[in-house]
């Protein structure tokens, strides 16, 4: 195919303008743009036929996940992994059921597949009007559960890449609960993610049951035959963490964004948006802390920079600046940690315990979930 920028490119790129125009699109035009050459050029290269249902179909599932979710960017949501094989009756399947709702409590959702096990758990305590379902279909499983059959929500995959990619895109937490090969790799993929920089920052709980063993026997194999060969970095385990109850993954979760906000990066400068405005001396404190991985010290601002106020990018919010090194993820984890425990942060959020959990006031009226019997 010719390049751009002679003139066959040329004239190609004023026919994908004509066609933008055509349809009306206005925004963006630059990376719609981008994709329609990259349509070209699979034209034009003889392309195998097997490779263009791939692309044609990923290409498709990604257009119906984002249209689902596009109108609830601005809400947080937890996604939750674990096994399709857990039974009801399993003190998981309660663990996960009873997170999902305590999270909805505070006006999040959750994120799952669409299956039985924890994914019908998760789906069940967050209720239809926070709960979002990402299908795999697969040949040996039914359909969704009933929790999300019938949800505009609800979102079926053929390719577990592409499932993933919206599973974690537009997630603001995890939560990992036991499970076989599919969970750890969806814990392992998350992980290093986070440990790269490829996700954003984010509370990742590994969840079970009080003396069931399972996630001390995986972070055992990770301190004696991972990190034992320093294969990972020692900090990295502070990038997950362990827990038993419900409330403690709540806790974790809604801590994560007691002070911390959100991240953007502005050329070099890493900008971290904060609740509450630091002090200078904190601020100070904080370079000297974590300047193995910064360049520079950590600067308080007095309002967005100009590229964040050209978007109106949480203009209100608090912000501190830093030249980070994009390699140390598991330090920027810790300086995240250290801002939501400074004395100028807003106070701790206290997870609260909604109706339907042990310990909760009793359910006087619940309504019913369509598709299942009572």
């Amino acid at each position: 195919m010719a390049g751009p920028d002679d003139g066959s490119g040329s004239g190609l790129r004023e026919q994908l303008i004509g066609l933008l125009d055509t349809v009306g699109a206005r925004a963006n035009r630059d990376q719609l743009i981008e994709i329609l050459e990259t349509v070209v050029r699979l034209a034009s290269d003889g392309t195998d036929r097997l490779d263009l249902k791939i692309a044609n179909a990923a290409l498709k599932e990604m257009c119906e996940g984002f249209e689902v979710f596009a109108p609830y960017r601005h809400v947080r949501k937890m996604t939750m992994f674990g096994s399709a094989r857990t039974l009801p009756s399993d003190p998981s399947y309660a663990q996960a059921r009873d997170l999902a709702r305590m999270l909805a409590a505070h006006g999040w959702s959750t994120v799952t597949g669409a299956g039985p096990g924890i994914m019908a758990a998760g789906l069940e305590g967050a209720g239809p009007d926070q709960a979002f379902g990402i299908n795999i279909r697969l040949p040996f499983e039914q359909g969704a559960n009933p929790f999300i059959r019938d949800d505009p929500k609800l979102v079926s995959m053929k390719y577990f890449f592409t499932r993933k990619l919206l599973l974690i895109k537009e997630s603001f937490a995890y939560a990992v609960l036991p499970g076989g090969f599919g969970t750890l790799d969806e814990a392992f993929e998350l992980l290093t993610l986070i440990q790269t920089g490829k996700a954003e920052p984010a509370p990742v709980v590994l969840l079970e049951v009080p003396g069931a063993g399972y996630w001390e026997g995986w972070e055992r194999f990770l301190t004696e035959e991972v990190a034992s060969r320093q294969l990972i970095s020692p900090g990295d385990s502070c990038l997950y963490r362990i827990v038993e109850s419900v409330e403690a993954a709540a806790a974790e979760i809604l801590g994560f964004y007691r002070n911390y906000h959100s991240l953007r990066w502005v050329g070099d400068t890493l900008v971290l948006r904060l609740e509450s405005r630091p002090t200078g001396e904190e601020v100070s404190e904080l370079s000297a802390r974590f300047a193995d991985a910064t360049s520079g010290p950590i600067k308080l601002l007095n309002g967005p920079l100009p590229a964040e106020r050209r978007s109106d990018d949480f203009p209100d919010l608090a912000r501190v600046a830093m030249r980070f090194d994009r390699v140390s993820y598991s330090r920027l984890r810790q300086l995240i940690d250290a801002l939501n425990a400074l004395p100028s942060a807003p106070p701790p959020i206290i997870p609260s315990t909604p109706p339907g959990i042990p310990g909760a006031p009793p359910v006087t009226t619940e309504p019913p979930i369509a598709g299942l019997s009572p």
